[in-house]
């Protein structure tokens, strides 16, 4: 079983996030599960959503507490809470940041996980080329499917036109892919930041 955790803040798409992953999976003929860890917090109030993919039936229903991947969609909250608490040993991590690992302030952080295994990229920047809003989620899936190959593009873009239509899911598909051209050049060139 696949297990992701997703940190970010309310309003920023993280719920959807963890359900178009969902989504895109099952697409693919897996099993998958998808739901969001949060009280009555308001707008901009830390949020986190799991999602699981398994190829026989998921029957877990607790929070991600061991994930094998990380989605970081507000690098603000890098420093407030342990976000790598619980991380597999080789797990994935991809951030949402304009910034560079040693900028975000992960260098003590990089000493014992590989980098081959991060990646950071301006999700909020492609989201506001392509969608017209910093919405992140549907660029770090993107990022997200080529740092982990753990789900196809074509599975990806089947996801977001189920979640969106028209001229909105075509603009997240467009920060989606370019996303993951970003995240695959990154790590063809072997550097995580």
């Amino acid at each position: 079983m696949f297990q992701v955790r997703i940190h970010g803040r309310g309003g920023q798409g993280v719920v959807t996030a963890a359900e178009m992953l969902s989504i895109a999976a099952f697409v693919e003929g897996k099993h998958s599960q998808a739901f969001p860890s949060f009280g009555s917090e308001r707008m901009g109030a830390p949020v986190m959503a799991f999602c699981r993919i398994d190829d026989k039936e998921i029957r877990l229903r607790e929070p991600v507490l061991t994930p094998d991947a990380l989605i970081i969609q507000d690098p603000g909250l890098l420093h407030q809470v342990n976000l790598f608490e619980g991380l597999a040993e080789r797990g994935y991590i991809l951030i949402n940041s304009n910034h560079s690992l040693s900028e975000l302030g992960l260098d003590t952080f990089l000493q014992t996980h590989p980098g081959e295994r991060i990646s950071v990229i301006p999700a909020s920047e492609l989201a506001l080329k392509y969608v017209g809003r910093p919405l992140p989620n549907a660029a770090l899936l993107g990022g997200f499917a080529a740092l982990t190959g753990l789900i196809q593009m074509e599975a990806l873009q089947a996801a977001i036109r189920q979640k969106f239509s028209g001229k909105i899911a075509e603009q997240n598909i467009a920060a989606a892919q370019a996303a993951f051209a970003q995240v695959q050049a990154t790590l063809q060139g072997g550097n995580p930041c």
